[in-house]
């Protein structure tokens, strides 16, 4: 067993760790924080079956941003779906025997690289070409996205550029799950993937990345409009409103 070995399967274990943890401590940090005024970006459902399609609107189609913004919302919706597409292709890696979906979609999944890559360099740029959001834009803001970039142009060198092992890179993966360790492929290109998706697992978190959780607790999104029919109370609120009683 190589150093470099030992180095990404130690680097997977605590960044998983680090991960998985802020994601916890994050998701109830949202779940406890008091939503006191009702505030639903109108025009708005009144039901909360209307609220359910709204959110599934948003989180799959980008309704909002569509309604904002052609051009951001094609390179956005374009990233995320060939993302999921992607991360879908990529569970090769982690199943044996592969389950029969996954095989179906690979030939997908690489056109889904290019795409991801397209719709990265579009939102990436936009943050230089449109004076306003070249303005509000923060170091972090083009950190993230160029990480999320190095990823995926790692990624298609491997497959496009220069080959790797893919049969021992799958068995270091399964080895990793199964607490089996198997040599890592000695490749550069390699070692600059890993790393980065490492990194990203680690920071995702604690980025603006954590985003994709945080949209189902937005207060704007997830209130009904219906403040005449039914009286809206902040959990520290109603508390309040009960000791008083």
């Amino acid at each position: 067993m190589n150093a470099a070995t030992v180095v990404f399967a130690l680097l997977f274990y605590g960044a998983t760790l680090l991960g998985v943890a802020g994601l916890v401590w994050r998701i109830r940090d949202y779940a406890r924080t008091p939503a006191p005024l009702k505030i639903p970006t109108t025009p708005a459902p009144t039901t909360t079956g209307g609220v359910v399609m709204r959110m599934l609107r948003e989180v799959t189609l980008f309704e909002s941003l569509f309604k904002a913004n052609r051009w951001i919302w094609l390179f956005g919706w374009m990233f995320h779906v060939a993302l999921v597409l992607v991360l879908a292709r990529h569970l090769r890696y982690f199943t044996e025997p592969v389950w029969f979906w996954v095989v179906w979609i690979q030939p997908f999944g690489l056109y889904a690289s290019l795409a991801m890559a397209a719709g990265l360099a579009g939102l990436w740029a936009r943050r230089f070409v449109v004076p306003r959001i070249r303005y509000i834009s923060t170091p972090s803001d083009h950190l993230m996205l160029a990480l999320l970039l190095g990823i995926g142009a790692s990624g298609l060198a491997m497959k496009f550029m220069s080959h790797t092992d893919i049969v021992a890179t799958k068995a270091f993966a399964l080895g990793l799950l199964f607490f089996d360790w198997q040599p890592l492929p000695a490749h550069p290109v390699l070692y600059t993937h890993l790393f980065l998706v490492a990194l990203l697992i680690a920071i995702f978190p604690y980025s603006k990345l954590l985003h994709a959780p945080g949209v189902f607790f937005s207060p704007g999104r997830n209130q009904a409009d219906n403040p005449r029919e039914r009286r809206h109370m902040g959990q520290w609120a109603d508390k309040l409103d009960k000791a008083k009683v």
